[in-house]
């Protein structure tokens, strides 16, 4: 039995080193290495979250019944975002929502897949609800653009991708779900995320230069150290200037920032 696994393993190593020229060549990750198909990337995308569900001192995920007004807060202004006609892979993905009840952690994360976390530490850090949807729709380009499984390919290389594909390494998988908030992108991939939320968010009520906004107040408030959003997000060159060069680029449509309510929605969260 352990011979004809390794000999799959081979044929598909094969498959794999054939086709690299090509479909390996995927649009996410600016034409990175990506060994994962969409299919590949909805499957393992269900695997890691379900991981995640599971590990509650990593990921203290608030309870959907009993903060129902915040996770429907969350996925109105998810909606907004897929609605936009801009997001790709709207009807492929999940864009699941969970909340992480941990206030010292300034971040957010999406799996393949699209499913999203975020902390409320970041929701209690920014000002306005148009900084949190474009945070967020930084969040969903990673997935819609598949970065993360580029990422994946890249940090984990190709035997142990291919041992998760063909379901031999649970042990690697409760290892990537709970690195998954501390993935770090590359620098291309941040800044197709950076566009592909002023994108999203210039057809709807926001402001669409709301990840700006978010990235400009990291910048000031962080002379102590690197915020920890940055430390997974590396901060490309001009970010902020190129954010709102591409916001003028669409016409400079001005939105709504919604500071009252959002300011509501942060006060009914836990303390």
């Amino acid at each position: 039995m352990n011979r004809l696994k390794n000999i799959t393993k081979i044929l598909v190593l094969l498959l794999f080193i054939g086709i690299m020229g090509t479909a390996c060549k995927d649009k996410a990750g600016g034409g990175g290495l990506n060994f994962f198909s969409l299919k590949d990337d909805i499957t393992f995308g269900a695997q890691v979250a379900a991981e995640i569900e599971t590990d509650t001192d990593t990921y203290p995920i608030l309870d959907s019944a009993q903060h129902q007004e915040a996770y429907a807060y969350l996925y109105a202004i998810r909606d907004s975002i897929l609605n936009s006609g801009a997001v790709m892979h709207k009807d492929d993905f999940q864009w699941q929502l969970r909340l992480i009840g941990d206030d010292e952690t300034l971040n957010a994360f999406c799996t393949p897949g699209g499913y999203i976390y975020v902390y409320t530490g970041l929701i209690k850090y920014l000002d306005s609800e148009d900084q949190f949807a474009g945070v967020m729709g930084h969040e969903i380009a990673h997935a819609d653009e598949r970065h993360s499984t580029a990422a994946l390919t890249r940090q984990y290389g190709l035997d142990v991708l291919l041992s998760i594909l063909l379901g031999d390494n649970q042990g690697t998988l409760v290892q990537i779900a709970k690195g998954l908030s501390s993935l770090s992108y590359s620098r291309d991939n941040e800044t197709e995320s950076d566009m592909r939320s002023v994108e999203y968010l210039y057809p709807t009520a926001y402001d669409a230069r709301g990840a700006a906004r978010f990235f400009e107040k990291l910048e000031e408030e962080g002379e102590g150290g690197t915020p920890q959003f940055l430390s997974t997000h590396p901060n490309p060159d001009n970010r902020v200037e190129a954010i709102l060069t591409h916001w003028e680029s669409l016409g400079g449509k001005e939105g709504e920032t919604f500071e009252s309510r959002y300011t509501q929605f942060k006060n009914s969260l836990p303390q």
